[in-house]
């Protein structure tokens, strides 16, 4: 492994990075609508595995580049979509309503603190397994594919969660209904797992090298992102508030996040 190639690889994609915020921060601004970034965080990691699989060329394993760079994409893209589909014309996300409202300065140095520049660092350091694969000269047959049937499975569980809320919402006899069937019986969180374990799959790809396994942090953070921060922590507030005992009838029934099968009965 080239460790230049590498090092140029995280500084180009870095600056990838604030330019892609940079252009989303100044159309959301436009548009008035600070959500905006929500869908393009997904495409953000395409844009970071598309710059490594460019500057990787000549470094790297090919198969295990392009491998990388199509899982990356799939995943982001069809995140990205999902988020556009289902927030289009709803106009701003109450999450960022709520924290506009904290705003006592500058609106631009005030959603670049607390929007634009944490979610863009954080993408950074989430999307390192990535880059560290896109430079692995010799990978190891049962590593690789263990990633990918790692990431299989994530994707899986993110995709069919996301579709089942979304069929389920669509219909009119399901209004003011709280969805609990399918893979949300199993978790109360299935997109959110299921988008940890894609990140756990991706990072296996980088650990053909010993430097995969020090990118451990990466999946780590995006695991913590999505249970402590702005994922599980942050919707089951907003959903017990709303819900009330029916939330809680329905957490005590259902896993918080590692998929179990339903209790028959609230505890």
């Amino acid at each position: 492994m080239s460790w230049a190639a590498v090092g140029i690889n995280l500084v180009a994609t870095l600056a990838a990075v604030a330019v892609t915020m940079a252009l989303t921060m100044a159309y959301a601004l436009h548009r008035r609508e600070q959500s905006i970034v929500d869908t393009v965080w997904g495409l953000g990691f395409v844009v970071i595995a598309t710059v490594s699989f460019l500057l990787s060329a000549g470094h790297g394993d090919t198969l295990q580049r392009s491998v990388t760079l199509a899982l990356t994409a799939i995943w982001g893209v069809r995140l990205g979509g999902y988020i556009h589909a289902r927030n289009r014309g709803k106009g701003e996300d109450p999450r960022y309503t709520a924290l506009l409202q904290r705003n006592r300065g500058g609106l631009v140095p005030y959603v670049l603190r607390t929007i634009y520049v944490p979610q863009g660092a954080v993408m950074w350091v989430v999307s390192i397994p990535v880059q560290v694969a896109m430079y692995v000269a010799k990978p190891i047959p049962v590593v690789l594919w263990a990633g990918v049937a790692v990431w299989a499975i994530g994707f899986a569980f993110e995709a069919i969660g996301d579709a089942q809320l979304a069929r389920f919402k669509s219909d009119p006899a399901n209004a003011g209904r709280l969805m609990d069937r399918g893979l949300w019986a199993w978790t109360r969180h299935p997109n959110y797992f299921g988008d940890a374990v894609v990140w756990t799959g991706l990072f296996l790809l980088a650990c053909s090298h010993w430097l995969g396994l020090v990118t451990v942090f990466a999946p780590a953070l995006m695991t913590h992102m999505l249970v402590n921060k702005s994922g599980k922590a942050l919707l089951e507030r907003r959903m017990s508030r709303a819900r009330g005992p029916e939330y809680a009838d329905y957490a005590a029934r259902t896993s918080g996040f590692f998929p179990r099968p339903p209790k028959t009965t609230a505890a």
